[in-house]
């Protein structure tokens, strides 16, 4: 069975990825960077479904804390086999307005973070492993207040299609997934009520997305059925974008 890490995976998105990897029978490394009561909730799921998993706490934009991550999941379960790259923040603002921490937020975060976690992974992973890093269907559709934001992980995008081409000799795939407007924490935090209406509005399938929508997506990525997919970008948005 493979064995995943899941960065950013004590909730929302990654929470679903991680448990539904563990249910498919991966042995699966849940990341947190401060969460810990949520990410022993994710692996209690994980191991009650008949699952192995276990939680390591890690600023994955910190290489040092990366390495240990890695060190972490060899060490208990021989190797790695799929890294899930799931950690980002938002902060939107019209370019006019931003700030500087405002851009050393997103870059930070989104585009230095994924960077780190990537050289790692290369570094790091088993022959024909996998590689999936969550990104927005923000860069997707350019909306007004999203530049930063969708900058920072257009960015992290293009590290992803180079990577695919620099790791396919090993048979590591290497996939960005887009999700659109999902229903987690994160979205209640930063959509009105009036703006989550004119979404489903604009969504061909109607409604807000479930984590899971993404993880389903996630987990054909990173299983043997993918092997033939690499250096894509997957709308997954139900038609927003």
């Amino acid at each position: 069975m493979p064995v995943v890490i899941v960065t950013g995976g004590s909730r929302g998105i990654g929470r679903a990825i991680a448990e539904r990897l563990g249910a498919e029978g991966a042995s699966v490394v849940v990341n947190y960077q401060s969460n810990r009561s949520a990410a022993a909730q994710v692996v209690d799921t994980i191991e009650r479904a008949g699952g192995r998993g276990f939680a390591v706490p890690a600023d994955v934009a910190d290489p040092t804390q990366l390495r240990s991550l890695f060190d972490s999941a060899e060490e208990r379960f021989g190797g790695v086999d799929v890294l899930v790259n799931n950690v980002g923040t938002a902060r939107f603002a019209a370019i006019a307005e931003a700030t500087d921490d405002d851009y050393e937020l997103m870059f930070s975060i989104n585009t230095r973070a994924t960077f780190v976690a990537l050289r790692e992974a290369a570094n790091r992973l088993r022959d024909n492993g996998r590689i999936v890093v969550v990104s927005s269907g923000v860069t997707a559709t350019h909306r007004p207040s999203s530049g930063l934001y969708s900058a920072s992980k257009a960015a992290a995008e293009e590290l992803v299609r180079v990577l695919a081409k620099e790791l396919g000799s090993r048979g590591i795939t290497v996939n960005n997934v887009l999700p659109g407007a999902i229903k987690t924490e994160a979205l209640a935090a930063v959509r009105s009520p009036e703006l989550t209406g004119q979404i489903i509005a604009d969504t061909p399938l109607g409604r807000i997305g479930e984590p899971d929508d993404i993880a389903r997506i996630v987990a054909f990525l990173a299983s043997a059925a993918g092997g033939w997919i690499t250096g894509e970008t997957v709308h997954a948005g139900g038609g927003l974008f």
